[in-house]
């Protein structure tokens, strides 16, 4: 961390005492604590307010128990960005995967040569760490290895406690770049489904623009919903999907398939052909606040929990 933003996170902390929970426990160094204290810590840092877990009503809090008490061990799967390759193929069909062009354990190993002008490199097993190459000839390779090499031993799970990825071995995989026509950044569809249906979606834009993410929530309809969660909406008119619809019908299909309680399903719709994105089951970790606070009562209330 660099010194000025190092000096900021100290005042924060010093303003948010319980901000050193976090960011201790992003150190490794909470990983002796249980998973339901180390939460609630989390949670009072993040979101200004204890957590119930033992009777949740927001949707944060519900995320939260979630993480504690729904662990089916084909999550892992899920949130394995290489191992939900095959969940999806034989789900709905590898026709909505995007092209891979190549799998490896460590950074060293990729032969670049054998890779096209433009493509795409991730890890598996955290969210996040994405290196995007448009040009080769420009390609940076020492900064993508600085990059991937400080994410790849790094367990996920230690820092919010989501469970599924405590046991997803490490991997760099590189898929095909994948652009619109007449786009300089490609949306994401998020649908969210709660016991197997779809409620709602938003979407994510100008994620790579000077102003920053925008999120911005809509009903099945595509009518914009009155709240913001932590990002600011996007202020201009967001096109409705052309396949909007299979969207939903392909989420709700994944979702009765892995029998969740709630799980978000993303896709891209690019040149008219439908891609899978990722499963999330903790968006946002469950940190991120509604504005107002009453939509998160509100989506609380689309979670039913098992008695």
């Amino acid at each position: 961390m660099k010194a000025g933003k190092y000096t900021d996170y100290i005042k924060k902390i010093v303003s948010n005492p319980w901000l050193i929970w976090p960011y201790l426990g992003g150190r490794g160094l909470l990983n002796w604590v249980p998973d339901p204290l180390y939460i609630k810590g989390c949670f009072r840092a993040k979101m200004g307010y204890p957590l119930d877990l033992k009777n949740p009503q927001t949707f944060n809090e519900k995320i939260q128990w979630l993480k504690l008490h729904d662990r089916k061990p084909e999550y892992t799967q899920m949130v394995d960005k290489y191992a939900v390759r095959e969940y999806i193929a034989k789900t709905i069909g590898e026709e909505y995967l995007i092209p891979l062009l190549g799998v490896w354990d460590t950074f060293d190993e990729i032969d670049f040569d054998q890779l096209p002008d433009q493509f795409v490199l991730k890890c598996n097993h955290d969210s996040g760490t994405v290196v995007i190459c448009k040009d080769k000839k420009t390609f940076d390779v020492d900064a993508a290895r600085k990059k991937i090499n400080a994410r790849i031993n790094y367990n996920y799970y230690n820092l919010w406690r989501e469970w599924p990825y405590k046991n997803v071995k490490p991997k760099i995989i590189a898929e095909k770049y994948m652009s619109q026509a007449g786009s300089q950044d490609l949306v994401d569809y998020k649908i969210l489904c709660f016991n197997g249906k779809a409620k709602c979606e938003f979407t994510c834009t100008n994620r790579r623009s000077d102003t920053g993410l925008n999120v911005t929530f809509f009903d099945l309809d595509w009518h914009r919903l009155p709240f913001e969660r932590h990002y600011r909406v996007d202020p201009n008119k967001i096109d409705k999907p052309g396949q909007l619809r299979k969207m939903i019908s392909l989420s709700e299909k994944l979702a009765i398939a892995l029998d969740t309680i709630f799980v978000r399903i993303d896709f891209y719709e690019i040149n008219n052909q439908l891609y899978f994105g990722e499963f999330t089951l903790y968006p946002g970790s469950g940190f991120e606040e509604f504005t107002p606070f009453d939509w998160d009562k509100k989506m609380g209330k689309w979670i039913v929990l098992p008695k």
